[in-house]
């Protein structure tokens, strides 16, 4: 949940609007709050705890008691629904909830199921919600150290590594001294922006450059004068509205709001910066600040509990705007009614969701932020969403009038390459708005994580424009170091680790920083990934390239070479490579022959049977040797042909260049699912392979599996032989050649079969392989392996044998 077109952390975003999200488990039980607590509904992740669970089906009821430490469980005669009649006894051992709370709760929570299950799906509900109720503390710091002991080269940049945790480590203090800690520092939604308590609003803002402010909206006929805010010394403006006289609030949700500000640069009305929902009205190029406050009973109470993280990360990357059929912006609703069940169904385990924090402009994917806690309004509200730009007129650019506000000035503060701005790290009201924002999303919309988009901009004073890194350590620990950002990185990974340790953070770094994928406590960076970007830029220089000049080794070296004990997303393609002036890798290997022969009703061309054949082994062999997660844009598994074009006018650039428009056509702006899911097109194949792919991997675990060894990189015969964990791959990237009895080393002996192959006629391939055969090893080493079997290993396949037994 939680990865923008998304926001570039090192411009105008803190952190990527594309968040990660796990599919609830098959299985799961939904259960959903039934009672009011008086506790802060922000320390308790959005759920309200039970004292009582009650089990559905035929009007069952157990009840399990929130004090004291036996963890009774009473049932009701006659009301067991098929579960064993056990009140008082140790039949069922559940966590007792501390006495603190059960003295506060009184909520009850249903789980939809009956029979004897019951009992594991009670405790199991009832555990989760034990552990939730555990204070989230942010472990201590810790010495930093361990990086040296696992990298000796790291120590020849000692000085500069321990002054950055020095820094790091300094910050913390100064936040647990004056804020009570980064637990209370990162709830700055709970101070700023509007807060609606029992007897009113409450607004606040951060603007010290601003001379006078005052909130004007709807609900006081935009009068600058009626609702005029005061200042205090650190530059924040409050005002507080008291509830009307019949209780109601002064605001009325849903109506539009905006705080005035005279500035150094004049009068402005801006959007609150910490505001939760804007929207565009039809014809307006401004957006307009909305109070959204909807009743309780509009409010989505989440139905399942957070999924654990998986070993294995296998990321379908989407952008729901983009994921219908039809040439429209799709919406939240039929994202999840349409699209998440086909990821479910391609055995997809994360779900990557990019342009999820509002952006004023659609074609730019979401990278150009604008407000920064508010869902994009484009694809429902914040309760569909639940069941940084340059631009000065919405966002936080000159918020306050000023060049200096959030970001930093000058040079510093602009990145010219994206048009956006750059944060300034080092401000402590920046630290509390981005730290805040990370969590309103895992707090609010339950995300599971976030990719981190652009971040080698943010660690480099250089932002690493016209930078060529070749991996000397000193380009990484130097004066180009941006001490402050990398600062802000540790921080805001602390915290999401912190305080929810199963939540994954992804860094996009194209410099290869050491450390960048280790624990903040060893002294890393703290991202559990990073993602393998070599990967798909080193396929894009192949497939300019006839498949016939390919290096074996020159592929296997690019994609296993990464730092070890750094875990690597890594992938073929995204959604880069799929944007207009780009190809997709279907569109490079098979081109305009996809517009005529993909139907399989008409024979093939020597394109589309290379292609097809070569699109499934880059993908399998990226899985395979590329990292320890795996990460699709939606539609390329199956090859989606053409490319995606925003809806856009012409516009003549400063410079006087002219670009024409596309009518504001969305007609390349969707994903074409139809293609894959006709069995009458050739596109079907490279869909189910990808499916097998994921199932392959979900048995396996292949991954992350401890074991990997490469056996052969022939370049006469253009074969690459692997083993991963159990299994054994066997890549024939010749473009004409078949070998028959071809010798594949192994670590273990044994009876060997065939797992997944890409020539199966299933996958659109023509049937060479067997899958029936039983490959039996000999005790003779090849390749350096103790075993040893004999293959038919067909031109342009990929084949892997798993033990039989």
């Amino acid at each position: 949940m939680a990865a923008p077109a998304s926001a570039v952390p090192g411009s105008a975003a803190g952190l990527r609007a594309g968040a990660v999200r796990f599919p609830v488990p098959a299985g799961a039980r939904s259960w959903r709050a039934a009672a009011e607590l008086p506790t802060s509904r922000s320390l308790l992740s959005g759920r309200r705890f039970p004292g009582a669970v009650r089990v559905g089906g035929s009007g069952g009821r157990v009840a399990v008691r929130a004090a004291g430490a036996s963890g009774e469980v009473m049932i009701p005669e006659g009301e067991s629904d098929g579960m064993p009649v056990s009140a008082g006894s140790d039949d069922l051992q559940l966590p007792a909830l501390d006495d603190e709370l059960s003295t506060e709760v009184g909520a009850e929570v249903e789980i939809e199921s009956s029979g004897a299950s019951d009992v594991e799906g009670v405790k199991r509900v009832v555990e989760e919600l034990a552990a939730e109720q555990k204070p989230r503390v942010v472990p201590p710091t810790g010495d930093g150290q361990k990086i040296f002991q696992m990298d000796s080269m790291l120590n020849g940049y000692k000085y500069h590594l321990e002054y950055r945790y020095s820094l790091y480590r300094r910050l913390r203090s100064d936040i647990d001294q004056y804020e009570g800690g980064l637990e209370t520092f990162s709830r700055g939604y709970e101070k700023f922006g509007f807060n609606h308590s029992a007897e009113g609003v409450t607004y606040r803002e951060w603007a010290p450059g601003a001379h006078s402010a005052a909130l004007v909206g709807d609900f006081n006929n935009w009068n600058p004068n009626a609702d005029r805010m005061s200042k205090n010394e650190f530059g924040v403006w409050e005002i507080f509205l008291p509830n009307n006289a019949d209780g109601s609030s002064p605001i009325p949700h849903g109506s539009r709001v905006k705080v005035r500000m005279e500035t150094p640069s004049g009068i402005k009305d801006s959007i609150p910066a910490w505001i939760k929902y804007s929207v565009q009205a039809a014809g307006e190029i401004p957006y307009n600040g909305i109070y959204y406050d909807p009743p309780e009973e509009e409010k989505y109470i989440f139905k399942h509990p957070q999924p654990k993280r998986p070993k294995s990360l296998r990321i379908y990357e989407t952008h729901v705007g983009m994921s219908s059929t039809e040439p429209k912006i799709n919406t939240y609703a039929n994202f999840r009614d349409e699209v998440l069940p086909r990821i479910k169904k391609l055995g997809y385990n994360a779900v990557q969701i990019m342009a999820i924090q509002e952006h004023a402009y659609y074609g730019s994917f979401g990278y150009h932020v604008t407000n920064f806690f508010a869902p994009s309004s484009r694809f429902g509200t914040p309760e569909d969403l639940n069941h940084a730009s340059n631009n000065t007129l919405d966002g936080l650019n000159g918020f306050d009038g000023t060049d200096t506000h959030y970001f930093h000035s000058g040079s510093r503060g602009h990145h010219w390459m994206w048009d956006s701005r750059l944060f300034n790290y080092g401000n402590w009201e920046v630290l509390r708005f981005l730290l805040s924002n990370a969590r309103w999303w895992l707090e609010e919309y339950k995300f599971d994580g976030f990719r981190f988009d652009g971040v080698t901009s943010m660690m480099y004073t250089h932002h690493g424009l016209q930078v060529a890194f070749t991996g000397n350590y000193s380009e990484y620990f130097g004066f180009a170091t941006d001490a402050d950002a990398v600062v802000y990185l540790m921080l805001v990974n602390d915290l999401i680790h912190g305080l929810y340790p199963e939540a994954i953070t992804i860094g996009e770094d194209v410099s290869g920083m050491p450390t960048f994928a280790l624990p903040v406590q060893d002294g890393g960076v703290g991202f559990d990934y990073r993602l393998h970007m070599a990967v798909p830029d080193k396929w894009i220089e192949l497939l300019k390239q006839s498949d016939e000049s390919w290096k074996m080794g020159d592929i296997v070296h690019t994609l296993t070479n990464r730092r070890w004990s750094e875990k690597c997303v890594t992938y073929a393609e995204s959604h880069d490579q799929a944007l207009v002036g780009d190809k997709t890798i279907a569109f490079w290997l098979m081109d305009k022959d996809m517009y005529d022969f993909m139907a399989l009703d008409r024979p093939a061309t020597p394109s589309i049977d290379r292609g097809i054949a070569l699109h499934k082994m880059i993908r399998l062999i990226t899985m395979g040797l590329g990292g320890e997660g795996y990460l699709n844009f939606m539609g390329n598994e199956f090859g989606h042909p053409e490319w995606i074009d925003f809806p856009r006018a012409p516009q003549v650039l400063p410079n006087g260049k002219f670009i024409p428009g596309n009518n504001n056509s969305y007609d390349k702006c969707r994903r074409r699912f139809d293609l894959g899911d006709a069995d009458y097109l050739r596109y079907r194949g490279m869909l189910e392979f990808d499916r097998a792919m994921q199932s392959l991997e979900e048995k396996y675990g292949f991954m992350t599996s401890d074991h990997q060894y490469i056996s052969r990189k022939h370049e006469e015969d253009k074969m690459i032989i692997f083993e991963k964990g159990d299994l054994v791959f066997v890549f024939n990237f010749h473009w004409s050649n078949s070998y028959f009895d071809y010798r594949v080393g192994c670590l273990k002996p044994g009876k060997y079969k065939v797992v997944l192959d890409s020539d199966a006629g299933l996958f659109g391939g023509f049937g060479r392989i067997h899958h029936t055969a039983e490959h039996f090893t000999a005790d003779c080493s090849h390749d350096n392996r103790p075993y040893s079997f004999s293959v038919y290993s067909p031109s342009r396949t990929c084949v892997v044998y798993a033990p039989a037994e």
